[in-house]
């Protein structure tokens, strides 16, 4: 069999956590209009006949130098990109022109001596939306493979599947026993918690929020999970709490009902809402 890591790099928000869930056939990422929702490693395994690619999703490049996260995030990719990998595949918006993020990023891919495929997403808007995308096709002589796809719509994703194992070299099988991913359960719903943060409040907050599961009881009949969301500001406490505190609990119904067609179980989610300063500091 064929086995290899594949890392799927770009500029933030331009749906490379979306395609990896779209390429494993499952959701392992949180994904959000938002940009810098990837914070960590993530592993996604996509089994195919032929074998099994490792895919790593990594945070994107952002610009932003009174964010703190910002710099660790930038890092986090460095460091991936150091890591003995098989292949890249480069994630691209065309409804975004070209600035310094995009070439912030390609300067960090483009000199590495390992094959790289380019994959310009959101085919499934219309030509006007991807205004841009001739100018990002103009790269494909630095590529090994160019394609179009929709991550979101999981349209034409066939042929990047195939390539990809094409450059993977025989191997053993990494992840067994249907294992998908790296994270545990933990980090899971920590991340679709998050998500529905974000999809809730839009630009209301900063990127400066993450969630931290504390327990998890799986009980015969129901799961009990303890979690809190936390944030830098008492003022975006307040934010997220809501009136009443209608905003902690939309969050929690929405992230429960995610949570309960996944696992097909009955969950019980206990939300709470904290200020640590210092919460970055451990990203």
């Amino acid at each position: 069999m064929k086995s290899g890591f594949v890392v799927l790099v770009g500029r933030s928000n331009v749906g490379k956590s979306t395609l990896l869930n779209t390429l494993v056939g499952t959701k392992i990422a949180a994904t959000s209009f938002r940009a810098q929702m990837t914070r960590h490693e993530i592993h996604g395994v996509m089994n195919t006949p032929e074998g099994q690619a490792i895919f790593i999703d990594t945070p994107g490049v952002f610009k932003d130098r009174k964010n703190p996260l910002t710099a660790k995030l930038t890092n986090k990719v460095k460091n991936v990109l150091e890591q003995e990998l098989d292949l890249i595949v480069y994630v691209a918006d065309p409804t975004r022109e070209i600035g310094d993020e995009e070439r912030a990023m390609l300067g960090m891919v483009k000199y590495l001596d390992i094959p790289k495929l380019l994959v310009i997403n959101k085919s499934d808007l219309s030509p006007r939306e991807r205004k841009h995308q001739s100018d990002y096709e103009m790269w494909a002589d630095d590529f090994d493979g160019l394609f179009r796809l929709s991550a979101l719509r999981a349209s034409h994703i066939q042929p990047l599947r195939e390539k990809v194992m094409e450059f993977l070299e025989e191997g053993h099988e990494m992840y067994e026993n249907g294992q998908l991913t790296n994270v545990d359960n933990y980090f899971w719903i920590e991340e679709i918690i998050r998500e529905k943060v974000f999809s809730i409040f839009e630009k209301e907050i900063p990127y400066s929020i993450t969630v931290a599961v504390e327990n998890i009881e799986d009980k015969k009949d129901v799961m009990v999970i303890t979690a809190k969301v936390l944030t830098n500001e008492d003022r975006y406490k307040k934010i997220i709490i809501g009136q009443k505190g209608r905003k902690i609990k939309e969050i929690g119904q929405m992230a429960r009902k995610e949570l309960e067609q996944a696992i097909n179980k009955k969950i019980f989610l206990e939300l709470e809402v904290e200020v640590d300063k210092h919460w970055v500091e451990r990203v």
